[in-house]
């Protein structure tokens, strides 16, 4: 039965594309989209802010700075969101880095025992003139652990179908480069504890690389194939100039920062005249009508909606919490979430004459200490940090001031989401940085509760089954389950499943 009425429930990027895409896909239904804050967006959150300074001659100046309390930058890979862009006219707003730039070219690791920031390499070369004589050396531990690899034995356990990326990246590089390297690309995204995350999940790619290259993964990656183009491939996406637009480019964002895009969306939808956005509004229960033609959404204002469709966007434990034990779903709580500190810096920029406050780059992550994450070598809890100065230099209305954002928590339980000292964070940030760093004219600390899903080793099979129970009685294929906690964390992949959200609805 094709929907006439449909519930969107959540709110942030995956609920607001749904609600695009659901209007193009079934222009006559009635969409309904139910987000608990007020605010709609999720974890995508920009905020324009004014902060005031003192230039090197001792006058009061002002400058307009962005923040992203979420994610800051995009990868032009995800043509979703390309597409997305386009049909939202958002085009004009558009910045973008070239891989030419330093912010492309030059990011680090922070490990102390290998003598501090660590520049990773940027292109093949790199594998050599980074990798010196010492035995402490990234360059040389990087170079030797990739040009062995091919050579190793296959040595997946038969029978094999998921594992956690740590594992796999000790079973085909070793213990010392998964720990550093591995675990540092897992704080970066996921921030998460790399021994604790399922591999198919979260990089199915690698997973399929060594299927390719019978059993490595450096010749499985050699034998990639091309990527699709537009209008290639079962899937053609409405890219419009887009594509030679972002032919060179690294990461892109908006002027006013990612919540554009989010911005644009809520726009689109309060105007468009089938969909209603309620604010504000918390599903407490979800059940199915005995007559099985329609859901009963039981919301916060005491109301009782009848959508004939549903599409949830919400995490799968506060899903879980909806359902009656009826009707209760498989595996909505077999993940963890972890919790992110988000803190935003902004200092006077220093006199030409003086050292800059960071390298020319991208920014840092940190990897998982040599001994673990319940000690005080690393007591803050750092993940990471951005130089947003460098990655998205023209988002700010002056150059007199030089931003930077620090992720703390995640796999650090005892620093999960913590009361931030930023004194001691500046003198850590100093030590990670060789410098003493100034007092910060603007300092933002956002707390961001299980945020991101921890996807555990299986998931893809637990996901497969729910997604069988959803198709079977008494759901019949009426209720989606989509989002983040499903399929993918990234903004590309938040998009896309709202892209593909109602597509087998008839």
């Amino acid at each position: 039965m094709a929907p006439t009425s449909i519930a969107v429930l959540g709110g942030g990027l995956t609920g607001l594309s749904a609600a695009f895409y659901l209007t193009r896909r079934f222009p006559t239904a009635r969409i309904a989209v139910y987000n608990a804050e007020a605010r709609f967006g999720g974890w995508v959150r920009s905020d324009r802010v004014r902060v005031s300074y003192t230039n090197h001659d001792g006058k009061p100046e002002n400058a307009d700075v962005v923040l992203e309390a979420g994610p800051r930058t995009l990868r032009p890979n995800a043509r979703s969101v390309l597409e997305l862009i386009h049909l939202l006219n958002l085009s004009s707003t558009l910045l973008t880095v070239p891989k030419t730039s330093h912010a492309a070219r030059n990011r680090f690791l922070y490990i102390p025992e290998y003598g501090g920031l660590c520049r990773l390499p940027s292109a093949p070369l790199d594998l050599f003139t980074l990798a010196g004589p010492s035995r402490h050396n990234i360059g040389r531990l990087l170079l030797s652990s990739v040009a062995r690899e091919p050579f190793k034995r296959r040595n997946k356990r038969f029978g094999l179908d998921d594992e956690s990326v740590d594992d796999f990246m000790t079973r085909r590089f070793g213990s010392e480069w998964s720990r550093i390297f591995a675990s540092s690309l897992v704080h970066g995204i996921y921030a998460a504890d790399a021994r604790r995350l399922s591999l198919r999940s979260a990089f199915p790619s690698l997973w399929e690389a060594e299927e390719r290259g019978n059993g490595s993964v450096v010749a499985g990656i050699l034998k990639r194939s091309p990527p699709l183009t537009s209008g290639e491939g079962p899937t053609s996406y409405e890219l419009g100039d887009l594509q030679d637009t972002m032919r060179d480019v690294s990461v892109y964002s908006f002027r006013d920062g990612i919540g554009t895009l989010t911005d644009a969306l809520v726009r689109y939808l309060r105007e468009h005249p089938n969909v209603d956005m309620y604010g504000g509004v918390r599903i407490m229960g979800l059940r199915i009508n005995p007559r099985g033609k329609q859901f009963e959404l039981i919301t916060s204002a005491m109301e009782t909606m009848l959508p004939t469709h549903v599409v949830s966007t919400l995490p799968l434990f506060r899903l879980h919490s909806l359902l009656t034990p009826a009707i209760r779903l498989p595996h909505l709580t077999a993940n963890a979430y972890t919790s992110v500190t988000v803190v935003n810096l902004v200092f006077p920029r220093p006199p030409s004459s003086s050292s800059p406050l960071h390298p020319e780059g991208f920014g840092y992550l940190v990897p998982r200490p040599p001994d673990g994450y319940f000690n005080d070598s690393n007591r803050l809890g750092i993940l990471g940090c951005v130089f947003d100065s460098s990655s998205t230099a023209n988002q700010d209305s002056s150059d007199a001031v030089v931003k930077m954002t620090v992720m703390l928590g995640g796999p650090y339980a005892s620093c999960s989401l913590p009361q931030v000292n930023v004194s001691d964070l500046l003198s850590e940030l100093s030590t990670h940085l060789g410098r003493t760093l100034p007092e910060p004219v603007l300092v933002k600390v956002r707390h961001n509760q299980h945020c991101i899903p921890l996807y555990s080793v299986g998931h893809l099979q637990r996901m497969e089954e729910l997604r069988h129970v959803l198709a079977s009685e008494p759901w019949v294929g009426r209720m989606e389950v989509i989002g983040a906690g499903v399929e993918g964390v990234s903004v590309g992949d938040c998009v896309e499943a709202g892209r593909n959200a109602g597509r087998f609805w008839s």
